[in-house]
């Protein structure tokens, strides 16, 4: 399994406390905006659990930020940071927090936001599965599978990079040694592209090796 990635938006400010390095040291994998432009530009790029907006450190109250936020993925929690709690509404963002406060009590607030609390998501590339609650987050969608296909995707994430034969990913995905029929393998592998590809019909991500099997190109 990989680490939680967090995209952190903030600035640096001497009498502004930064918690990116903070977070890196309670082990999540912190990917780091100045702004909320730049934060936004790379959503689909990070493909992140959650988002920080430390609004404080921005000398703004963040809330056009979260709405930004919010029209590109509005399933992906935020949690909001300002210098004195009165300055937006609480449902700006998931979770507001109002310094100062200790970098223990940000991650307590995170913990809870995190799909299946970050113990059971594999995340590889863009691509983040929540093996538990059977959903997968890719280029800003996200999308609930079957259970075959979080098997299959799995498979396929596990083994990235390389070529992942046709026969061999048939038998574990379907627990089975007949492989006289693997068209339905075809049929999953689309339904998994229109779950993580931006354009199903001209995948990036999930290629087909033609005469061989599929490969998870990330």
């Amino acid at each position: 399994m990989k680490t939680t990635t967090l995209l952190v938006i903030e600035a640096r400010h001497a009498e502004i406390p930064s918690f990116a390095s903070d977070l890196q040291k309670k082990g999540f994998d912190v990917q780091i905006a100045q702004n909320g432009s730049k934060a936004v530009a790379r959503l689909k790029e990070v493909s992140p659990s959650l988002v920080v907006v430390n609004a404080a450190s921005l000398r703004s109250t963040g809330l056009r930020i979260c709405q930004s936020i919010r029209e590109k993925d509005p399933k992906l929690p935020i949690i909001l940071i300002l210098e004195n709690d009165n300055e937006v509404s609480k449902d700006a963002a998931d979770a507001v927090l109002a310094l100062p406060f200790t970098v223990q009590k940000l991650v307590n607030r995170i913990k809870p936001l995190l799909p299946g609390d970050g113990k059971n998501v594999l995340h590889v590339g863009p691509i983040r599965l929540d093996l538990e609650k059977r959903r997968v987050r890719c280029l800003g969608k996200s999308t609930k599978l079957t259970p075959r296909l979080v098997t299959l995707l799995n498979l396929l994430m596990e083994k990235h990079g390389e070529v992942v034969e046709r026969e061999p990913l048939f038998k574990k995905a379907w627990e089975t040694n007949y492989t006289g029929d693997t068209r339905t393998l075809d049929v999953h592998i689309s339904w998994l592209r229109r779950a993580i590809e931006l354009d199903p019909d001209n995948p990036k991500l999930l290629k087909t090796i033609r005469g061989v099997g599929y490969r998870l190109d990330i």
